[in-house]
């Protein structure tokens, strides 16, 4: 059978302060706004370019809903990073911290969480070097 689905292309996050959100995701990952709209029903929706990748992270502020209310462990999202310590060092300087970890793993990866702005985690790992 040929794939259903031909491409993976966003994951939305549903917050309750765009602005406050948007600048999390630019300062502690470096991740670049690529376009904003309003959806007909209200929505404001600003999708993120993650570096490396052909998917975004759509961010969403809908009054509509009510507020967001994360539920512990609901879900996150997962980037890569190339040393622990300096990112560990960089979201230092821009006031955040780890709110677990870094820990290593049975693989040999250490990874580590930051909590955005409603509390969605954000997991980074540091993949093994090759020897």
């Amino acid at each position: 059978m040929p794939p259903v689905v031909s491409k993976f292309l966003h994951t939305r996050v549903r917050v309750d302060d765009l602005d406050r959100t948007v600048a999390f995701y630019e300062e502690v990952f470096g991740l670049e706004v690529s376009r904003r709209h309003e959806s007909p029903r209200g929505s404001k929706l600003v999708f993120l370019s993650v570096p490396n990748s052909d998917e975004e992270i759509e961010i969403t502020y809908y009054p509509g809903s009510g507020p967001v209310k994360v539920q512990e462990d609901l879900m996150h999202l997962a980037f890569e990073v190339e040393s622990m310590d300096s990112f560990a060092e960089h979201i230092r300087q821009v006031g955040y911290s780890f709110s677990d970890g870094p820990t290593q793993s049975s693989s040999g990866s250490v990874f580590a969480f930051v909590d955005a702005p409603e509390g969605y985690e954000v997991e980074v790992i540091e993949k093994p070097k090759n020897p």
